[in-house]
């Protein structure tokens, strides 16, 4: 392990950890465009009930929300932690300490929410709590703006993945998050993760996920045709070889006046639509919301719990 660890240091010391490439020394200081150094921060580690029922089940996803994010995208829901207004400095032991935490908890899964920028450190933690008898799944629950070679560095301590497809226009992908290479990218992200997981594994009694992946798809007030492009593209791309999760929950939370288009939540048509779409298209493998899910309940409160 200490090995593991230097090659691990050298990174942060330039990181290109995600396609940002910033090249920031973490290690000596600096913060990458995620916003972070070298310490791992979070803002919450607890039992989350707001996934998609194969994932939270009944007991709920051990869920630690890691401060920063590469992304920052205009509408973010959780923009206190993505922009590192908020959370702790927790050492690596800590880290296992809290996944083993919340196994005790009777939590259905480990599930690491926006991971990237401290996939080393991660890494290195979870190696440590399987040795000491972590034995649940771990989720990766990521926006998909991912380096390959940084997805491979989890290969065999990550089994289910959570990721996003948020647009395929590049006009978009720039407007609303800075980057309009955000399709390809994501692309090529997610054509990874089904590598390294392989088709969709289920508990038989509980249901719940034991290895696969699921992309999850927001649907943005006025975008419904670049989501059904995004569909189409998934279901032609992978079929039943993931599931695809379409969500109604975007919710203006934060100051959007250079964005007056988003400064509503989508209609109830809109959202019907889509979700029409996919099932004329044949998606069966899938996850939609029902009634009034446009809540700021799915954003909990980053108080510091279970670190």
């Amino acid at each position: 392990m200490e090995n593991r660890t230097l090659g691990y240091e050298r990174i942060l010391a330039d990181c290109t950890l995600c396609p940002r490439n910033c090249h920031a020394d973490r290690l000596g200081g600096k913060r990458g465009y995620c916003g972070q150094g070298a310490e791992i921060m979070a803002a919450r580690a607890g039992l989350h009930f707001w996934e998609e029922p194969c994932i939270s089940g009944k007991e709920g996803s051990g869920a630690v929300f890691f401060s920063g994010c590469v992304l920052r995208c205009v509408y973010c829901q959780n923009t206190n932690i993505a922009e590192s207004r908020a959370g702790r400095v927790i050492s690596g032991e800590r880290l296992s300490e809290i996944f083993l935490e919340l196994q005790e908890k009777k939590a259905n899964n480990i599930n690491l929410v926006t991971p990237t920028h401290f996939v080393p450190q991660i890494a290195l933690a979870l190696e440590r709590a399987k040795a000491q008898g972590l034995h649940i799944p771990v989720v990766y629950n990521t926006g998909s703006y991912e380096r390959t070679e940084t997805l491979k560095r989890m290969e065999g301590l990550v089994d289910i993945y959570l990721p996003d497809m948020k647009y395929m226009s590049s006009r978009l992908g720039e407007r609303y998050s800075h980057a309009p290479d955000y399709f390809d990218t994501a692309a090529r992200a997610i054509e990874e993760m089904v590598r390294q997981t392989g088709d969709p594994v289920f508990d038989e009694s509980s249901g719940l996920m034991k290895k696969g992946v699921i992309v999850r798809h927001l649907v943005l007030p006025g975008c419904t045709a670049d989501s059904k492009k995004v569909l189409s593209y998934l279901y032609h791309t992978y079929g039943d070889r993931i599931y695809i999760s379409i969500m109604n929950q975007y919710t203006p939370v934060c100051d959007l006046s250079a964005f007056p288009e988003l400064k509503r939540r989508i209609t109830a048509r809109e959202y019907e639509r889509i979700v029409d779409y996919a099932l004329d298209m044949g998606v069966e493998n899938g996850f939609i919301q029902e009634g009034e899910t446009a809540e700021e309940s799915f954003i909990p409160e980053f108080d510091g719990e279970g670190l």
